[in-house]
């Protein structure tokens, strides 16, 4: 980078002001920021002052801009030799930044710099001619199309010594310049065949895993090969035939699963034979919960609709041998409930944020049916609620309390 000081003295010019034409602009620019925040508006004066100044910022420029904004002089040359957009030296007609940052140094800046130094001299150093000057900045924010420079407002990318330099010669000579990349790429597309989107491999499911293929192979060549494998060969072949061996009955339905299907061997081993319609009743007795819908009634009741996990409680399915009640009556107390709805009215609980169709029936059971009840529960009483529905901590996370006195009040 090259260091950022101002000019000398000797090309510094004695005076700086806008034109009324800029003026009228800067003004407008200061005038979208509240009063106090003017200074927002540095940089764009900063810059309209670099372009009426053709091309660089002189330390005049800088102070009219301080004085326009009530800043101190200091402040201002702070943000002028802090950024590379800004020229603090006399540049040529065309300025011609050149990115050299990481992507692009890989990618050929070092060459384009070299090419540059030779043809144009040190950077900073305006031509003969008046046409060039040049300067390496951080990064452009083109670095998909490494290497790159930007000249005067333009973009050039993809550029090799010999295109830049072919680019300098067209830009001297006044003939069209093509700008962006200049091998034809648009935007950030491959740099070789554009085949993303054509390549069938993507849609046909070939291309599922193909990273753990790859990394597979090269640890297998890294490990020595061809014995590698194989264990991978037999490994897979081993796992195909587990998934397609019939399942095993498991031990707590062994005796089951030999009642109803197996009655000959029962006898074989001198256990009493099953008659054949005690058989079918056996069948028709496990068969019976996925058919009958009324026998999941007692338990989480399948056939509703799914809920959003955020009105599904962790105490919606409570495990066998637990008592909630209990593990809540060490919590808390139990608020006072309703044996029947008030004029067989209930109301709609579910409008309480964190209540689904399973929780409100779970509060009805505790005689639990209208919004006043919930709004006045007192904190023991939701402490002892949180723990008979096993989420401790969630009513006052969700604000039940108010929710239900909001909704209350909404109705009366």
């Amino acid at each position: 980078m090259a260091n950022r000081r101002l000019a000398p003295a000797a090309e510094q010019p004695q005076d700086f002001a806008f034109t009324p034409e800029n003026a009228d602009w800067a003004r407008g620019q200061i005038a979208k920021y509240p009063e106090g925040r003017q200074a927002s508006a540095v940089i764009p004066l900063l810059w309209k002052a670099q372009e009426q100044n053709g091309g660089w910022l002189p330390q005049k420029a800088i102070e009219a801009v301080a004085d326009e904004l009530g800043m101190p002089h200091i402040r201002v040359l702070e943000v002028a030799t802090f950024y590379t957009m800004f020229a603090l030296e006399p540049v040529g007609r065309f300025w011609i930044q050149v990115c050299g940052t990481v992507p692009c140094d890989c990618c050929g800046a070092k060459e384009l710099k070299a090419s540059l130094h030779e043809r144009l001299g040190p950077s900073g150093k305006v031509t003969a001619d008046g046409n060039f000057s040049w300067l390496e900045v951080e990064c452009l924010g083109a670095c998909c199309n490494a290497p790159m420079v930007q000249i005067n407002q333009d973009y050039y990318e993809d550029l090799t010594p010999e295109s830049l330099n072919k680019l300098m010669d067209d830009l001297a000579a006044g003939r069209p310049v093509k700008v962006g990349s200049q091998i034809g790429r648009v935007s950030s597309e491959p740099k070789d065949a554009v085949n993303t989107l054509t390549d069938e491999s993507l849609f046909d499911g070939s291309r599922v895993g193909a990273w753990r293929k790859r990394f597979e192979q090269t640890e297998g060549a890294d490990q020595g090969g061809e014995s590698v494998k194989k264990d991978e060969a037999a490994s897979t072949e081993a796992r195909v035939k587990d998934e397609t061996k019939p399942a095993r009955p498991s031990a707590g339905r062994a005796n089951e699963s030999n009642a109803v299907d197996a009655p000959a061997e029962r006898a074989s081993a001198g256990q009493t034979p099953v008659k054949p319609e005690d058989e079918a009743q056996a069948r028709d007795a496990k068969a019976a919960p996925s058919q009958d819908p009324a026998v999941v009634e007692d338990k989480v009741l399948r056939t509703e609709p799914p809920q959003h996990p955020a009105t599904v409680g962790a105490g919606d399915d409570v495990p066998e041998g637990e008592n909630p009640e209990a593990r809540a009556d060490a919590a808390g107390t139990r608020p006072k409930g309703l044996d029947t709805p008030r004029d067989d009215r209930p109301d709609d609980l579910t409008k309480i944020k964190g209540i689904g169709p399973i929780n409100q029936r779970r509060l009805n059971d505790l005689g639990v049916w209208h919004y006043d009840q919930v709004a006045a529960w007192s904190p023991p009483e939701v402490a002892w609620v949180s723990a008979y529905l096993a989420f401790p901590g969630r009513i006052d996370r969700e604000n039940w309390v108010g929710q239900a006195s909001d909704l209350a009040g909404s109705r009366g």
